[in-house]
């Protein structure tokens, strides 16, 4: 083993995304966890790579089972380096459609998983002197879109989470990336759960379904690792990054038209802040 090597976590490691960066690490001469609910897909590589992958059954919204696979992991290859929160979910569906347990389990799976996953990983990742925790995000934590509402309230919740992370991290020497990826072939839109469709909605979604049918042109998953692995290599990694030209342009324009409706209401909201003495508080 090289110095160099360093002990990947990876959730949802067995297709998708999470595949292509197990695949990636490996490929740069890494040992890697990887954890799924399934991961018979993983058989291929681990006979590849006996010595350097750990496949571990996993169901991130399990608290108790998070924290035991990472004790795993950690009594396996003796530390932790890299920690890539990739395992996700989506369900579809207009906001007032979801059911209680619908909402509840995409939050489950997207923010719950990675709160666990960031949780257990963090002792270990102090006792090592740090490490960089790499929280999977979206296209969908830049903005709300019909249909994906609900994924996108998961997504901007792990996002506020990981940017307190990244603070009380930073003095251990803990590195936190919220990596914000477009459209990749993977399977997560063929594998989302929808909701019972309000015929109200009807001719909202036949507008989007009429978007949809002109085509998705997306990435090659490969294409993503490789951002990830110059992202780890980087002695100054961002708290964000980017992937892809689309999203990239997405980002920029929804902060302009941010920033130009706060411009366009600066008086209002100037005007909503005076300070004053603590109400009771006696002024001589």
């Amino acid at each position: 083993m090289e110095i160099s090597s360093q002990v990947w976590f990876v959730t949802g490691a067995s297709r998708g995304l999470g595949r292509a960066f197990t695949e990636a690490a490996l490929a740069a001469g890494h040992r890697v966890v990887g954890a799924a609910r399934d991961v018979e897909p993983l058989e291929d590589l681990v006979t590849r790579h006996p010595d350097r992958l750990l496949a571990l059954r996993l169901d991130v919204t399990d608290r108790t089972a998070v924290f035991d696979v990472v004790a795993q992991a950690v009594e396996h290859f003796g530390r932790l380096d890299v920690v890539v929160n990739n395992a996700g979910a989506l369900f579809t569906g207009m906001v007032e459609e979801f059911s209680e347990a619908e909402a509840r389990a995409q939050m489950d799976v997207n923010f719950f998983g990675a709160l666990w996953v960031s949780q257990a990983v963090m002792p270990h990742l102090r006792a090592g002197g740090g490490g960089h925790v790499l929280q999977i995000s979206s296209i969908g934590a830049l903005g709300g879109f019909p249909s994906t509402g609900l994924y996108s309230a998961s997504k901007f919740a792990l996002e506020g989470m990981s940017e307190a992370l990244a603070a009380e991290g930073a003095q251990f020497g803990v590195k936190v990336t919220i990596v914000q990826p477009g459209g990749y072939w993977t399977d997560l839109y063929t594998s989302s759960t929808a909701t019972s469709p309000n015929p109200v909605y009807d001719p909202l979604r036949a507008e989007l379904e009429k978007q949809w049918a002109e085509g998705s042109i997306d990435s090659e998953p490969k294409l993503a690792a490789e951002a990830v692995m110059t992202l780890v290599a980087s002695d100054d990694p961002p708290l964000r990054l980017l992937l892809g030209s689309m999203v990239y342009d997405v980002a920029f324009d929804i902060s302009r038209r941010r920033m130009d409706t706060w411009a366009s209401w600066e008086e209002v909201s100037r005007a909503a802040e005076k300070a004053v003495p603590a109400p009771g508080t006696q002024v001589t």
